[in-house]
């Protein structure tokens, strides 16, 4: 190559032709990248700069990464608060229902549903989590959010255990008693016999107002004494009466109903006297063993057996079914044709209580999920050895229900409202947190567009200035290649001369 000589003209436009394409190289590589620094060659100051703005950047947006899952973290436990904020609340509201009724077992009911409805706001807080963080399962599971580059910006969010409501530095909601039943038993007996008062002169038979000597059975001056139906028999209290002048029928009459277990009916017409008795009885004006009537109490052999065969009850007798909180269930009123069948269905109709016969002992078996009383307004009503029974049949419960008492019920209320009030201010606590995270994530996009924007100024090409620098050295091409073409001819004129 030193052997070729080229003029300066020559030369000349040679090098500007490699000049001009060394400079459309280095535009087209602009426009193909985009940018007018690709490299520490191009622009050591500005390279470094953009690449440092660019990492930081780039260390914006993982952290960026890092706080939409924190936000979906606080969002999950935020919508298990309010989830266990509407069930404190139906739990609430399960409490005012039972303050509105004094019914046992309604309230024992509504002891259960709240119990249903803990279980439920356990399960929501075990179930408020998200990617295996969950702000609402206490221990373990604090949230840290980072928002910047070396860690000196974070937010920490302490988690709260609703795991188990019985925690006193959570919801401190404890589980109420759900009652525990009871049973009794009694038995339905009795027997009736029949005595006629008959005139002792020949005469029509007693009334009510004649003089009891004046019978055939009771002799002037004699003493009726009614004997239990004892091994060895005795006097029973009060069924004691001397036939004196003046002690008429009624006397006698009224001396019978004033035994406890005892019911006696005069019917005037024939001088018939209806003795009945829950317990044997028998009639002596001498000793227990002369007995000139007797009265056998057996247990009603079948569920058909009327009542009012029993001294226990008579027609008109009302019995009542309340509960522990006087609350009354029903009452049934005994009519001739009441029978044990009616008694037993009675008591059947109510929730919570079950009642059953059996035929065979006449023994009634009453059981109740809760306190039961069935009272009569006889006090002949389930009396025992001819003492009166003031209490009627009652049903002790082994426990009552957490609702068993308006104050027991206006204690939960009043945790209930305290559990409300510390929910609430969790939430805003969370809410607030929530407004924070989303800040501070708006925040650092508009930081990493700022940097990114910074990184462009130092290194992006101008598209429009780059393609008119290429227009340009493309005209300069061509003329430096007509320049060429020109001084390439000027050389070749001397070839014209041979």
């Amino acid at each position: 190559m030193q052997d070729i000589t080229l003029s300066a003209a020559v030369r000349q436009n040679l090098l500007t032709l490699q000049s001009t394409a060394d400079m459309m190289s280095g535009v087209q590589n602009k426009l193909a990248t985009g940018l007018k620094v690709n490299s520490a060659l191009d622009n050591p100051n500005s390279f470094f700069t953009a690449s440092g703005l660019n990492s930081r950047a780039s260390d914006l947006g993982n952290l960026l990464d890092d706080m939409g899952q924190s936000l979906q973290t606080i969002k999950a436990a935020d919508k298990g608060i309010q989830t266990i904020t509407d069930l404190v609340e139906t739990a609430k509201a399960k409490a005012n229902q039972a303050l509105q009724t004094q019914s046992q077992y309604e309230r024992k009911t509504f002891a259960e549903q709240y119990n249903d409805l803990l279980e439920q706001i356990e399960d929501v807080a075990k179930d408020s989590s998200y990617k295996g963080k969950n702000l609402l399962a206490g221990d373990g599971n604090d949230l840290t959010t980072i928002f910047n580059e070396d860690s000196t910006s974070k937010l920490t969010i302490e988690a709260v255990d609703y795991t188990d409501t019985t925690l006193s530095n959570g919801l401190n909601l404890t589980d109420l008693a759900e009652g525990q039943g009871g049973a009794t038993s009694f038995t339905l007996q009795g027997g009736k016999t029949t005595i006629t008062l008959e005139s002792s002169t020949g005469g029509p038979s007693l009334n009510s107002s004649s003089t009891l000597s004046d019978s055939t059975l009771i002799a002037a001056s004699a003493t009726l004494t009614l004997f239990d139906g004892a091994a060895t028999p005795a006097a029973v209290t009060g069924g004691t009466l001397q036939a004196t002048a003046g002690v008429t029928v009624q006397d006698l009459i009224d001396n019978l109903n004033g035994i406890a277990g005892v019911r006696a009916e005069f019917d005037e017409t024939n001088g018939e006297l209806t003795v009945y008795s829950d317990e044997d009885l028998s009639f002596s004006t001498s000793t227990a063993g002369a007995s000139f009537a007797t009265v056998a109490a057996t247990a009603f052999a079948a569920d058909t057996a009327v009542l009012a065969d029993s001294g226990s009850f008579a027609v008109g007798d009302t019995l009542t079914l309340t509960d522990g909180n006087d609350f009354e269930l029903g009452s049934l009123e005994i009519e001739a044709d009441t029978t044990v069948q009616d008694l037993e269905d009675f008591i059947d109709d109510f929730n919570g209580v079950n009642a059953s016969f059996d035929t065979g002992s006449g023994l009634l078996s009453i059981q109740s999920d809760t306190d039961l009383s069935l009272t009569s307004d006889s006090t002949d009503f389930a009396s025992s050895a001819f003492t009166a029974n003031t209490t009627g049949v009652s049903v002790a419960a082994l426990s009552d229900s957490g609702f068993a008492t308006d104050n027991d019920i206006n204690r939960v209320v009043d945790r209930l409202n305290t559990a409300l009030s510390n929910l609430r201010s969790q939430a805003s606590e969370f809410g607030t947190n929530l407004s924070t995270v989303e800040i501070r994530q708006d925040y650092t996009k508009t930081m990493i567009n700022t940097l990114q924007e910074g990184a462009g100024l130092l290194t992006l090409a101008d598209t429009n200035e780059e393609g008119a620098n290429l227009l340009a050295l493309q005209t300069r091409q061509q003329l430096a290649s007509t320049s060429l073409s020109f001084a390439s001819q000027a050389d070749q004129t001397v070839l014209s001369l041979f």
